[in-house]
């Protein structure tokens, strides 16, 4: 561990009494050492994480640890007390104590050495080493490798690492594999998923110790630790044949969806290093129960290709979807207030002066100008969220600044949505490549915090004023004046075709194109009345398949499983919202019949409601904004005609079936692989 510890960063005759004293005579020796700047300030940040969550293990280790700017280099230092230490661990004091300081901006090659340690400390011959090391020198050479572990000892200190609950959970993880669901013959496989909110200590502690517990008992345990060094994705073909799924975490699991439908155990990180046999145990008897988690909503055809590939129209996909993703609940409370603006104080709020100096509290139109500039203000991240989450996507938190910048500059420039898209695209690019340089070691440190979003920032910033920025601006003119021009023919053709594109994916690529298309345009201050029409239209098409599919089971239940019958319930109150995936059970049990229908419904809609010249300043609410509409009676009349169609078309073709010499046959053959179609819907 190349100098992380040192002689001097040594104490085996601790004599603290408590965790906060263990902690400050440990943190003096590194601010003796010039390893921490502010020792107060230092232990202000270990005293935050150990509220989060007490960082005692099983076996007698206390790991106090966090990320600081007091810190100028990672850093380890090690106390052993002969009394014990209280720091919260299940089965007592802590007699070996690691104080782990990393900089607020650590690199990934030394986050990497110190989980390296916190997989050791999962080492009983490591633990049981230092519990009977006589100097200090000696101590910090075990600690970084330099020092060969004495041999023999394992079974003496196999109670330290995992305590006496991984011997006795082998019991329970073991038996025979044919009561697991893993196939006879083959080992009952695990995928696990670690993560801790520091991401230094308990997230690797927590995967060595899950994957020695599955080699006691034959079991292949593979882990995916989420830690500050990043993370790897696991090859989704291991999560395919996994039989069991372990969470050991103390923060969110990204993109845990890629886990659905599988037999799932949830656990605290803590627990993950305490009793991985029990976890181990409990997934398997999960197993042979058959008890799975819910599957995620079905994905289109471009998402589920993009599962086990990774060509590059797949990743593009993927990185626009996460700005996407996350610019939308900026459009949804922006464009409510907006609309509520508009609908209290009339068409004139948008010229209302500032709040700050007219705002008086018995007047309506000041609570009206007050929701509509807060409105305005949401509006305004829209661009920068946009980019910000592209280049996210993309290059992980590094790309957050350049694309934040550069999705401002495209604000600065009137480039507008089109400007958001290129600048996250190029800040993800800008910082993927500065990664692959190869940086001296005294520059890592600054890296994620000084040079990557200094480089970023000023190489997208300069891309986006200087080259690009112009003729993507000039399109976006192009596009809004187009939009602004379209009158009959055209208009209602671009509701059809808005409709189709609503109702091809429920809620998948081609929805959130078409959606994003549609906000995009009222995405300003004061959009034009066309802007206001397409909105209208996107969001009427889009309500149409659940609410078609709510009526057909209701006026035909015999055609539909119990369970989509039940589905059916639940889309009424989907479709009124505005959700499409409220029709995705069915799309996904019966693609052929329910996905063309939902199309021909909604393109009928989306036209319908360009030749009504319905309005809609809103983003989102289903009939929870009709009072906003412009021509609201007219507009539902759209929806209704739609839904109708829609309805009516699944019915007959759905009876056409039935009628069939393979009907019954073919009824049952859908209700009983709906479970397994749902994972490969549309896929005819």
């Amino acid at each position: 561990m190349s100098e992380m510890i040192t002689a001097d960063l040594v104490d085996l005759g601790l004599s603290a009494d408590t965790k906060e004293a263990a902690a400050r005579a440990l943190a003096e020796r590194m601010v003796a050492q010039g390893r921490v700047t502010d020792l107060e300030g230092f232990l202000a940040d270990v005293a935050a994480r150990e509220a989060q969550m007490p960082t005692g293990l099983d076996g007698g280790i206390g790991i106090p640890h966090c990320r600081s700017e007091h810190v100028t280099e990672p850093t380890l230092a090690f106390g052993r007390s002969a009394g014990g230490i209280d720091f919260g661990a299940a089965d007592g004091p802590a007699d070996l104590i690691f104080l782990i300081a990393a900089p607020a901006g650590a690199d990934d090659a030394h986050l990497t050495i110190l989980s390296s340690l916190a997989r050791e400390l999962m080492n009983a011959e490591f633990t049981s080493a230092l519990r009977s090391v006589d100097d200090a020198a000696t101590a910090a050479a075990l600690i970084r490798g330099d020092e060969a572990l004495a041999t023999g000892e394992s079974s003496e200190g196999s109670e330290g690492a995992g305590g006496s609950e991984g011997a006795e959970g082998s019991e329970g993880a073991g038996g025979s594999e044919g009561a697991t669901g893993a196939p006879a013959g083959q080992p009952f496989r695990i995928v696990a998923v670690t993560s801790c909110p520091t991401g230094i200590a308990h997230t690797y502690m927590a995967a060595e110790s899950l994957e020695n517990a599955g080699r006691e008992v034959g079991i292949e345990v593979v882990v995916e630790t989420q830690g500050s060094a990043g993370f790897t994705r696991l090859d989704p073909a291991v999560i395919e044949a996994a039989d069991g799924v372990i969470f050991a975490h103390d923060v969110p699991v990204r993109d845990k969806d890629r886990f659905a439908g599988k037999p799932t155990v949830d656990v605290g990180v803590k627990a993950g290093i305490s009793r991985p046999a029990e976890l181990i145990a409990e997934v398997r008897d999960k197993s042979a129960r058959g008890e799975v988690t819910a599957a995620a909503a079905p994905g289109t055809p471009v998402e589920r290709a993009g599962d086990s590939g990774e060509g590059y129209g797949t990743k593009l996909r993927k990185w626009l979807m996460s700005g996407v993703s996350y610019m939308v609940p900026f459009v949804a409370a922006g464009g409510l207030l907006i609309a509520l603006g508009f609908a209290i104080g009339g068409y004139k709020i948008n010229k209302a002066p500032s709040v700050m100096d007219h705002f008086v509290w018995a007047q309506t139109d000041s609570w009206a100008a007050l929701l509509f500039q807060i409105g305005v203000v949401s509006f305004g991240f829209l661009v920068p969220v946009l980019a910000g989450y592209i280049a996210y996507g993309m290059a992980d938190r590094p790309g957050l600044v350049p694309g934040f910048v550069g999705g401002s500059i495209a604000l600065t420039i009137n480039a507008g949505f089109l400007g958001g898209l290129v600048a996250g695209l190029l800040a993800g690019g800008v910082v993927l490549a500065i990664q692959r340089i190869d940086i001296p070691a005294a520059l890592r440190g600054i890296m994620p915090v000084v040079v990557i979003p200094l480089i970023s920032s000023a190489i997208v910033g300069f891309l986006m004023f200087v080259v690009v920025g112009k003729p993507i601006a000039s399109a976006q003119k192009g596009l809004t004046d187009w939009l602004n021009g379209l009158t009959g023919t055209n208009a209602v053709l671009l509701g059809a075709l808005l409709g189709l594109m609503m109702c091809f994916d429920l809620g998948g690529p081609v929805n959130k194109v078409a959606y994003t298309f549609a906000t995009a345009g009222i995405a300003v201050s004061d959009p034009g009345d066309s802007a206001m029409k397409i909105m209208a239209a996107v969001m009427a098409a889009g309500m149409v398949p659940p609410l078609a599919m709510a009526l057909a089971t209701t006026v035909r239940g015999k055609l539909f499983t119990h369970t989509e019958r039940e589905n059916g319930k639940a889309a009424w109150v989907l479709g009124a919202s505005f959700i499409s995936e409220g029709a995705i059970p069915f799309a996904a049990a019966d693609p052929l019949r329910v996905i063309p229908s939902s199309m021909i419904g909604g393109a009928l809609t989306g036209a319908l409601s360009m030749v009504f010249g319905a309005t809609l300043r809103a983003p989102h609410g289903g009939i929870f904004v009709v009072p906003l509409i412009g021509n609201p009676l007219l507009y539902l009349v759209a929806i209704a005609a739609g839904v109708c169609v829609t309805a009516a078309l699944v019915v007959v073709l759905k009876g056409m079936r039935e009628r069939s010499p393979e009907g019954a046959a073919t009824e049952a053959g859908t209700a009983v692989a709906a479970p397994s179609e749902s994972q490969e819907p549309v896929a005819a």
